[in-house]
């Protein structure tokens, strides 16, 4: 996988699921991850052990932290730190990156 140019779009695929994920890089500390989510699914709350960033390929997220919530378009990027509580609801079939440092 390393040294190749990888269309993000083509790395995860909803076909007949609501969730898919890829691991593409990992560490102890850090990972990259490709991951799709079917409209009006939810990713539960949980917490991350490392800080944080969505990158939105496709599709259209909300994030909510405690009171707040952000949405997230195709092209925009969410960073947040690690230790807070939060869920993801995909508002249309969405595409992600997910990159925790």
């Amino acid at each position: 996988m390393y040294y190749n140019v990888l269309k993000a779009k083509d790395l995860v695929d909803l076909e007949d699921k609501k969730f898919d994920r890829q691991v593409l890089m990992e560490n102890s500390n850090s990972s990259l991850s490709a991951i799709a989510l079917k409209k009006e699914e939810i990713i539960d709350t949980h917490t991350s052990l490392e800080d944080a960033a969505v990158y939105v390929i496709d599709g259209e997220l909300e994030l909510h932290f405690d009171a707040e919530k952000f949405k997230v378009d195709k092209g925009e990027i969410l960073m947040f730190k690690k230790d807070k509580e939060h869920k993801v609801l995909a508002l249309k079939d969405s595409k992600f990156l997910l990159i925790k440092i």
